[in-house]
């Protein structure tokens, strides 16, 4: 849960023709084998973020963790067409708990296919909300062009802190590798009459830390805490926006931006950490862009 996707500013994604829950293109007869997608939130989002991962003490539990995936696709390799993609969108409610599906492909030609991406975007009108998410969770993201939405609440002792955060965030991960029976591995490996079973993690933590590049990034509470600047006990968005990074005192810790341009307070900080938050197969890392 310490690992952090790549973040960059572009990328460039070749798309292709798939049906709609994810049938394939290319091969047949001998030889096929099968991939099922599925996605987790892991405990920490599912139960709560406890005070032993923060560097300050705080922990911190979800209500709601939605998010609208796309476009998973599998191919030979970056510049080649997807031998396989999910053509429809779903919206998850992360909290709720255990693996969930996403998209199998079935009857794929058995061999290793070195490029696996998907997308975490803006929910559309035809997203459907999938495994625990339910129509009120679309309406709600489709209403402000949300990717990404988190409601829950910070707390140290008898102090505690809620949030509500939306983001219209639209990221491609791709170029994934995860560990598979031991090995680091990239993408999926079909196999005759075998079935690749991958799952596309989702790491709540990742909200909290305070890189957005560095490997060894903490977790932190106190200052995303501290941005309540009304006391009325909810941080907003708005209000994080008000903390400029250079502002925060060192003792409180320091943010890394690493190559990320333009990101100057906590808001955008944030939102930055939106784009890190898919991986592969557990701790397994994409090239996150933006898109």
């Amino acid at each position: 849960m310490k690992n952090i996707c790549m973040l960059t500013v572009a990328a460039v994604f070749a798309a292709a023709c798939s049906s709609s829950t994810g049938s394939t293109s290319g091969g047949g007869g001998d030889g096929q084998g099968k991939v099922v997608f599925t996605t987790f939130g892991e405990e920490f989002i599912e139960k709560e973020i406890p005070a032993t991962e923060f560097e300050d003490g705080w922990t911190a539990k979800y209500d709601r963790f939605l998010l609208a995936m796309h476009d998973v696709s599998v191919a030979d390799g970056p510049t080649a067409a997807p031998i396989a993609k999910m053509t429809e969108s779903k919206i998850f409610d992360m909290k709720k708990p255990g693996d969930r599906p996403v998209v199998s492909f079935t009857g794929l030609p058995g061999k290793a296919y070195t490029h696996v991406s998907y997308r975490i975007g803006p929910a559309t009108a035809a997203s459907l909300p999938s495994e625990g998410a339910t129509d009120a969770d679309k309406q709600l993201m489709l209403a402000s062009g949300y990717s990404v939405y988190v409601e829950g609440t910070l707390s140290k002792g008898a102090e505690s802190k809620t949030f509500k955060w939306g983001f219209a965030t639209n990221t491609l991960y791709d170029r994934c590798e995860g560990d598979l029976n031991g090995k680091k591995t990239e993408g999926v490996v079909v196999t005759n009459g075998g079935t690749d079973t991958v799952q596309l993690t989702i790491h709540g933590d990742h909200f909290f830390y305070d890189d957005l590049q560095a490997a060894n990034a903490k977790v932190r509470g106190g200052n995303i805490a501290g941005a309540d600047a009304n006391k009325d006990g909810a941080v907003t968005l708005e209000e994080l926006a008000a903390v400029k990074l250079t502002a925060i005192p060192k003792e409180n810790g320091s943010y890394g931006t690493g190559s990320a341009a333009n990101i100057n307070d906590l808001r955008t900080f944030v939102e930055a950490l939106s784009r890190t938050l898919g991986h592969f197969r557990g701790e397994g890392e994409c090239f996150a862009s933006a898109k």
